[in-house]
């Protein structure tokens, strides 16, 4: 692992951990670290009552260890959250807080930070950042299918070439690829229960993916394996045995779309990445671990995906009697 200075052995280990068993990418690590130290700097001003116009680049970390994040508390958090709202400069020459996906990303490397502690390896028992929120980014939010529609869209799937067509969904619903990664998968890319995958300057990434979406391409390759194409190295091919073409996935993508009662107009292939990204999210995956899924080259353009709604609060809207108040003639 990369060498980082101030780097406490607490610290070291959650890194270590993300880079040689989550295999994440040196940049990821590097953005782990940059906004772990900002935390855990503030944190030590905090807990060693320093005043707020302190210099946190000064302030060493090197003496944190298990014992000190134990005392850190959910107003500690949202105390964080605050100066970076408010306190943290930008630059030298913007005196405003840094933006909510800035907080999002450094929220997010705190949560994983805890999750490591307490479920990975049980080091903490309590998680003060568990229920905390994401910051609202103020951004026009991509449109995904709910896991209801996805599961529609999947059942609508019938014709000739229902076997590839219902792989190619899985995949784009399960791994959250793009449109040009589909067609670009070639037969010896697909491995037991994973994918390689060639994205945006040829860079390879690989993407792993469950029992349901292993069984869709089983039951594809039993048919493709029959077949021979003019680039037969193609996973995926055309009526035409040629490889299958971006827009003949864009097509056969609106057609089921139309068959599972979606407006086509409204969805696409790369919507289905999104309904992908956003399905990961909601059910507890970490933002940087999504950006590795889904190849973003900078975090700040997988941030888009922590737009999702807070259970609680829907369940809270919807207990409101005046929620259920019908318009009286």
């Amino acid at each position: 692992m990369q060498s980082y200075s101030d780097c406490p052995q607490v610290l070291r280990e959650f890194l270590s951990y993300h880079e040689n068993i989550k295999g994440q990418s040196p940049r990821t690590i590097s953005e782990y670290y940059l906004d772990l130290r900002l935390f855990l700097r503030f944190m030590v001003m905090v807990k060693n009552e320093m005043p707020y116009t302190t210099d946190l680049d000064g302030i060493s970390i090197s003496n944190v260890d298990l014992k000190f994040i134990e005392m850190i508390t959910i107003t500690d958090i949202y105390d964080f959250l605050s100066f970076l709202a408010h306190d943290r400069k930008q630059n030298d020459y913007d005196d405003s807080g840094i933006g909510a996906a800035a907080r999002a990303r450094k929220l997010s490397a705190i949560k994983s930070f805890y999750k490591y502690l307490t479920v990975r390896t049980k080091q903490l028992t309590e998680n003060p950042v568990k229920d905390v929120e994401f910051p609202k980014i103020r951004k026009s939010l991509p449109k995904y299918l709910t896991l209801e529609e996805s599961c529609r869209l999947l059942s609508a799937v019938q014709g000739v070439n229902a076997k590839r067509d219902y792989a190619i969904l899985m995949l784009f619903l399960n791994c959250g690829i793009r449109r040009s990664e589909l067609v670009g998968l070639n037969l010896n890319d697909v491995y037991e229960d994973r994918i390689r995958v060639t994205g945006k300057g040829n860079k390879e990434r690989i993407v792993y993916f469950g029992s349901a979406c292993k069984a869709a391409i089983d039951d594809y390759l039993s048919e493709r394996n029959k077949k021979v194409l003019s680039d037969n190295r193609a996973l995926f091919g055309s009526r035409d045995n040629n490889r299958i073409s971006v827009t003949a996935v864009h097509r056969l993508v609106k057609k089921h779309m139309l068959a599972a009662g979606l407006d086509p107009s409204q969805y696409s292939a790369h919507k289905l990445r999104h309904t992908a990204a956003t399905l990961m999210v909601a059910n507890g995956v970490d933002i940087k671990t999504v950006q590795e899924v889904l190849g973003h080259e900078h975090l700040n353009t997988t941030e888009i995906y922590t737009h999702i709604e807070n259970s609680e609060l829907k369940i809270a809207a919807e207990a409101n009697p005046l929620s259920h108040l019908e318009k009286k003639e």
